[in-house]
């Protein structure tokens, strides 16, 4: 009784208070969400959140030498071709979802080592929190001999922003934020969001009246020169074919979860994408945030890795490549990053692909989860 008396009488209101204090905390950002993740993700990583002690405390990428030139880029470099003849590299690196995403710090450096091994596609988004150091990031890079006119950055704005006016207004601040002047290329970042309100929402608007809103005005923020290329993420068929009806601009490009275990149904989305020119950025394409090393147990993969002479995640970044995906694999380790860059040094045969192709209606891709878009329907 003792014990019982002290647990709901002081421990759980101390956990009820701490909770609602940590969520008090969160509103007074408009990026809650965000804010949530920069706070979670370092701290279940064991790393102290920025979002609560400061920025430049947390150990991970190292500095880049001040001396170090911009190394070329890799030989038999893949591209897609986005809308106007934009070159969009299949090779990225990806700003979100890891501790060292959310300390600026280690932000700045990440962007800068990866551009000066040979990278040029940096996918961020306003959700991340992060866009003032990837600015910093590309800006010093340029600096030491970079052409702006070779980095593909990516941003996406989040769905309580959505609705004419409220994107009018937000996606110009990007520019502002990062320093740069024009984006290339800007995706509606999911068709909504699992909390908050947006515009719409006040405004008493369907999802897809919101979603014609949203895309009326990045067309026309896309028209001023403010981005070169707007696009999705997450987005299905019917979600993307209410767009198109617009006859605006077109969608250049959606990025949604895809690897060798996803389900059929990304599938569908892939092959859609593909036969109307909307090129695919993958996200997860190693097999998932939390299944980094799952991946290495495949026996299928253990043997074409050991084949071609290559990593397990060179070979999945590959056989995503190969289909006509873009890759953007988070590292903030410059080691990963150079190996992730080697993606274009191999081919794998036909027949190769088709055995990774398989392992989608096998038990292993049971292993590993699996983003449904249905999540954000």
């Amino acid at each position: 009784m003792g014990f019982a008396r002290i647990f709901f009488g002081r421990i759980v209101p101390f956990i009820v208070l701490v909770g609602a204090i940590f969520l008090g905390w969160l509103t007074t950002s408009p990026l809650a969400m965000g804010k949530f993740f920069a706070t979670i993700v370092p701290a279940f990583e064991g790393k102290l959140p920025p979002t609560i002690f400061g920025h430049g405390k947390m150990v991970g990428t190292p500095p880049v030498p001040d001396d170090m030139v911009p190394e070329p880029r890799p030989e038999k470099e893949l591209f897609n071709t986005l809308p106007g003849g934009y070159q969009m590299p299949l090779s990225g690196l990806g700003m979100c979802c890891r501790s060292t995403a959310y300390d600026d710090e280690l932000v700045y450096r990440s962007v800068l080592w990866y551009l000066l091994l040979g990278g040029r596609h940096i996918d961020g988004a306003h959700l991340y929190l992060n866009h003032r150091a990837i600015g910093r990031g590309i800006k010093d890079a340029i600096n030491r001999g970079v052409s702006r006119e070779e980095i593909f950055f990516t941003t996406k704005i989040w769905p309580t922003f959505y609705g004419y006016n409220t994107t009018m207004a937000t996606v110009p601040t990007f520019l502002e934020e990062t320093g740069l002047e024009y984006i290339d290329l800007v995706l509606m970042h999911a068709p909504k969001s699992p909390v908050g309100r947006s515009e719409c929402n006040k405004a008493g608007l369907s999802d897809k009246e919101c979603w014609q809103q949203t895309w009326k005005a990045l067309s026309e923020l896309r028209d001023r020169g403010v981005m070169r290329n707007i696009g999705v993420s997450n987005f299905k068929v019917e979600q993307m074919k209410a767009i198109e009806e617009l006859n605006l601009a077109p969608i250049a490009c959606n990025q949604f979860h895809w690897n060798a275990f996803v389900p059929g149904k990304q599938q569908e989305i892939f092959d859609y994408c593909i036969e109307n020119n909307i090129a695919v950025t993958g996200y997860y394409s190693l097999g998932g945030a939390l299944q980094k090393t799952e991946a290495s147990t495949v026996e299928t993969l253990q043997d074409l890795a050991a084949k071609y002479e290559v990593s397990i995640s060179q070979l999945m970044l590959r056989w995503s490549v190969q289909k006509g995906t873009a890759v953007i694999p988070g590292t903030g380790n410059p080691k990963h990053m150079k190996e992730n860059l080697g993606v274009f040094t191999f081919e794998i045969s036909s027949d190769d692909m088709k055995l990774i192709d398989a392992l989608r209606d096998s038990e292993v891709a049971s292993k590993f989860l699996y983003m449904d878009p249905d999540i954000w329907s």
